[in-house]
């Protein structure tokens, strides 16, 4: 029983953390949510321990749900973001997961002019307020 928990958890792992370059010009702006505020708490969704909860494990919506959040950020004066899923981490306790736990994405974000990327940890099976990181604004249509 060990063994298959462990083989369980190892396939669902290793399934869930392929990179994946998303270009979001391809991507509709009718594929996105609505969001009004930035976040005051430097934590949020910028560390594991307090990630961007965006809902939508029912129908397999979740990647989709993560990528709708993102599509409505910009970087600190407004510019355009791009992003790539670096994979799964961190498992957090989840009534919506496997076994009462769920793993986080982790996409790495730029915009024009900078360097370095951000990460943005974002859990797609519980559901949350949703606002900017710190450090983003959101994209005006």
């Amino acid at each position: 029983m060990k063994h298959s928990f462990s083989f369980l958890l190892i396939l669902v792992i290793s399934s869930c953390s392929q990179t994946k370059n998303i270009d979001r010009t391809s991507i509709s702006d009718n594929e996105s949510f609505v969001i009004t505020e930035i976040s005051t708490d430097k934590t949020y969704g910028l560390t594991s321990k307090n990630p961007v909860e965006v809902g939508g494990n029912n129908g397999n919506s979740g990647p989709s749900n993560e990528r709708k959040y993102l599509n409505m950020l910009a970087g600190p004066n407004g510019e355009k973001i791009s992003y790539f899923r670096a994979g799964s981490c961190c498992p957090v306790k989840s009534k919506k997961g496997f076994m009462g736990y769920a793993m986080l994405d982790n996409y790495r974000v730029t915009w024009e002019g900078t360097i370095d990327t951000v990460s943005i940890y974002i859990n797609m099976y519980d559901k949350g307020v949703l606002k900017a990181p710190v450090g983003f604004t959101i994209k005006k249509d």
